[in-house]
């Protein structure tokens, strides 16, 4: 397991069916080694902290592995590593076999997973075409999110090294089957809330789902 690319990117202004956007969803790969703080890495920003960034959300992986299933999907479309807006191109770690709480050294530094990423407008605008985003939610393809638990400096070619497992329950995988395709499996929304390192606000958003039972 590896980090094949590190990319960044502050946020900008572009023009998205009409309107000015603020966005940092464009990153570009870097050499050398960055600097990884505990809300993004050195030289990368969020436009909306309403919605990216925090805690939960401090650095966003992509597996390596999707991107020829997207070159299948998208043909004569160039995609370079960072093209989903992910901070790390991994290789070795799937949706399937990660699980929440997941925690992984890089050399100094320690991360553990948190959540998928789910698709915003955003997607659509780095595309240019809007319907990449049930595209890419139907692929069940999201990537997932790491919080930095120890800060310090990465680079592409580190080895990510496993290092220790909260449960082995609920996948990044089976959170977006829960959210976008399941939404009726009542006991896999309650072994999810019951899962320490989710973020409350998908405890919150399956609380509502039952309730709603």
């Amino acid at each position: 397991m590896k980090i094949l690319s590190v990319n960044v990117g502050l946020p900008r202004e572009v023009t998205w069916q009409g309107k000015l956007v603020t966005t940092g969803i464009f990153k570009e790969p870097v050499k050398g080694p960055v600097i990884m703080r505990t809300l993004n890495l050195g030289g990368d920003g969020q436009a909306d902290l309403t919605v990216h960034g925090g805690v939960s959300k401090a650095v966003y992986a992509y597996p390596s592995e999707h991107y020829a299933f997207w070159r299948a999907e998208l043909p004569g479309m160039d995609l370079p590593w960072g093209m989903f807006g992910e901070n790390f191109t991994t290789e070795g770690l799937l949706e399937e076999a990660v699980y929440i709480g997941d925690r992984f050294q890089i050399g100094e530094t320690e991360i553990m997973i948190t959540e998928p990423r789910m698709p915003c407008y955003k997607l659509g605008l780095k595309f240019g075409r809007a319907d990449i985003i049930k595209r890419f939610l139907a692929s069940r393809r999201t990537g997932f999110y790491f919080a930095v638990v120890r800060e310090g400096m990465v680079s592409a070619g580190n080895s990510l090294k496993f290092i220790g497992r909260e449960q082995q329950e609920i996948s990044v995988a089976d959170i977006t089957r829960l959210y976008a395709f399941e939404k009726g499996d009542v006991k896999g929304m309650r072994r999810a809330i019951g899962v320490e390192a989710l973020p409350e606000s998908w405890k919150g958003y399956f609380r509502h789902q039952l309730e709603k039972q």
